[in-house]
């Protein structure tokens, strides 16, 4: 009977120590996984920032990744409000629209930047809404398109490419088999447009963004306009 009864408990001492070693091993698995995730998506980030030199107005965001983070340059100092991870590809005929990411930033810009933004505000510091685009054209013919013809956001302020603070040059002509990569980048300061309650970047959910019509090398157009709903 005691020899049964040790054996019993050697069984059950077996059966424990190998389901404790399950456990440690799917916990190791799952450690091992998201170190592998936030390599790769710390990877792929690397290699568009390769792609993408900093703005020469504009202070740079790209070490901004969570909300509060600050950043200064000799351009000024930037504030991380809000952020979305956005990673979708849109089609647009022959072009392949990659909105990779959107954020909404405080802007105190440098003394020596004033002058830039004056055009679009009078404000010392402001918010903006911006979007980092790649645009692929697909086919090997030179085509003209532009990312954001047109911006609207949930509070009623409306933007046309005009108000674009980055100037990339992603509005335009686009060679065959050719991509762009760049920021796009509006002030949202509804105060001076007279739009209720849509000064503070804090009623901003979500943005709505309108392609232009693509067209080909003799102007005409082959492709409408795509409307794109992006929200924080």
């Amino acid at each position: 009977m005691k020899q049964s009864l040790n054996f019993l408990l050697l069984i059950l001492l077996l059966v424990g120590c190998s389901a404790n070693d399950a456990t440690v091993n799917n916990e190791k698995s799952t450690v091992e996984n998201t170190k592998a995730e936030e390599t790769s998506i710390k990877t792929e980030k690397q290699e568009t920032n390769k792609k993408y030199q900093p703005n020469p107005q504009v202070t740079d965001d790209q070490s901004l990744l969570k909300v509060g983070q600050t950043f200064s340059d000799s351009k000024g100092e930037a504030t991380l409000k809000a952020i979305k991870q956005v990673n979708q590809t849109y089609k647009v005929g022959p072009i392949e629209l990659i909105v990779k990411e959107m954020k909404m930033i405080h802007l105190r810009p440098d003394y020596s930047m004033i002058d830039y933004f004056h055009v679009l505000t009078h404000d010392e510091e402001f918010d903006f809404v911006k979007v980092f685009v790649e645009i692929k054209n697909t086919s090997s013919e030179k085509v003209n398109f532009a990312p954001i013809a047109l911006l609207k956001t949930n509070t009623g302020e409306t933007f046309d490419w005009e108000k674009d603070i980055y100037l990339e040059e992603l509005n335009g002509e686009l060679t065959g088999n050719s991509t762009k990569s760049g920021n796009l980048g509006f002030i949202v300061n509804a105060a001076e447009s007279g739009t209720p309650n849509a000064g503070d970047a804090e009623n901003i959910e979500w943005i709505k963004l309108t392609t232009s019509d693509v067209f080909n090398r003799e102007e005409t157009k082959i492709n409408e306009s795509e409307k794109i709903k992006i929200e924080f």
